[in-house]
């Protein structure tokens, strides 16, 4: 691991990230925490997490609903496949530029803003909703402006973290912000099951804008370093130079081009769960929240390994191996009319997609510099987040000609096939460590 060369790494792995505000620990405060959740003696980053974790269950609540709403309108997997990909595009075309912006502007106002119009939205679709004067473009047309203020705020989302704790505790801060995601994972759809049941989709929805205001206070309350910020160059050139700097890493470039696989043919699967709660499973509304509850638990599962762990070895073996189960598994799914079998498999899935994501963004934090973190986050996130879209739109399309789960298992086929052949012709991944 290395910012600029492999001789610098065990100095830099003790080492405050510069410029970061990280109040002095007592040895008292380090002891009471365990290895696994290590990071939390960080005061900034322990407020930034537990407001994440508070907005993050509003958000799985509102997905819930949304897909749901969607299937209620149109009882249609094509219009999932729309939605999914309304609300997912704009990390296509404007993540990239969200990571030029995070380098040049303080991250935490352009966090505020796009979590601010966030709220706004979920409110605005819990009124339309709540009135029914809402149709299927109109929930896709809030999901794409979703969509954009969550492109923007990933690589600032990213990039703030290792300005919120030590160095050493970079690796756990990961871990422990995937396992708030996931434990909303299991949270959220539990509790937007329930509260569908009892308060219609509508309420899940205004739960989702109340759940911003915990972010929006953690971001007012953590003390944030003044940054350095350079307007030198314009938007295309700094853009240019990211593309650059990561050609310039075979090992970073080589898990980009991963991602890019596992995001087109693998994640679609995830817009396509309500259709087989509905339509294959026949599980109904709770049977869709316990679904994604066992995906949350194996992710929470797979965080706290990592978290314990505190250091991944042999990662380029280890996120190969987590791809080859998270794309078996979905195959397994695709196919599956039995519903413990179906909770099994989403289970697997949630753990051996978070292991491998997590090597993903660690590995990416390490290899990255300070100054480029901005842009190597949002190229990634760019990566993660911006195929998804076009694959459900696929999916979607193929599934009017072919079974749903024909074509899922198809595509996660060739996630699993190109994971194999990236391990086996290139070396700078199996020498990851």
């Amino acid at each position: 691991m290395n910012e600029e060369n492999l001789a610098a790494a065990s100095d830099e792995a003790a080492a405050i990230v510069p410029g970061a505000i990280v109040p002095e620990l007592s040895p008292t405060e380090t002891a009471e925490l365990p290895q696994a959740i290590r990071a939390l003696r960080n005061p900034n980053f322990r407020l930034f997490w537990a407001g994440n974790f508070t907005s993050n269950i509003g958000t799985w609540m509102q997905n819930v609903a949304q897909g749901w709403l969607v299937l209620t309108l149109t009882n249609s997997a094509f219009w999932l496949g729309v939605v999914g990909f309304a609300g997912s595009i704009p990390f296509l075309f404007v993540t990239l530029f969200g990571g030029v912006v995070a380098d040049r502007v303080n991250k935490r106002r352009l966090l505020l803003v796009t979590q601010t119009i966030m709220m706004l939205l979920a409110f605005l679709l819990a009124g339309l909703t709540y009135f029914h004067a809402i149709g299927v473009w109109g929930v896709a047309s809030i999901a794409f402006g979703n969509g954009v203020a969550m492109a923007m705020n990933a690589p600032s989302y990213q990039a703030l973290v290792p300005k919120l704790v030590k160095r050493e505790d970079l690796t756990n801060a990961i871990a422990l912000n995937s396992a708030q995601f996931n434990m909303s994972r299991i949270l959220g759809p539990t509790l937007g099951g329930y509260s569908m049941a009892l308060l219609g989709m509508a309420g899940n929805f205004v739960f989702n804008g109340i759940s911003f205001l915990a972010v929006l206070w953690a971001l007012v309350r953590i003390e944030y370093p003044e940054e350095k910020l350079s307007h030198h160059q314009t938007m295309w050139e700094s853009l240019h130079g990211g593309f650059a700097y990561l050609r310039s890493n075979p090992q970073m470039y080589v898990m980009i081009k991963m991602t890019l696989f596992a995001s087109f043919f693998g994640f679609p699967f995830i817009t396509f769960i309500p259709y087989f709660a509905k339509v294959q499973l026949n599980a109904g509304e709770r049977g869709l929240g316990l679904l994604l509850a066992c995906s949350g638990v194996g992710s929470v599962l797979g965080a706290m390994t990592i978290a314990i762990s505190g250091v991944i070895r042999h990662r380029g073996r280890v996120l190969t191996g987590c791809g080859v189960v998270f794309f078996a598994a979905i195959i397994g799914f695709s196919y599956s009319h039995v519903f413990v079998l179906s909770q099994a498999l989403a289970f697997f899935e949630g753990f051996s997609g978070i292991l491998m994501i997590s090597c993903f963004n660690v590995s990416i934090q390490h290899l990255s510099s300070d100054a480029m973190r901005g842009r190597m986050m949002s190229i990634y996130a760019t990566s993660f987040l911006g195929l998804p879209p076009i694959g459900a739109l696929l999916a979607g399309e193929l599934s009017r000609h072919i079974d749903t789960g024909h074509a899922l298992a198809m595509m996660a086929s060739v996630a699993l096939l190109s994971f194999i052949g990236f391990f086996a012709f290139s070396q700078p991944l199996r020498e990851l460590d």
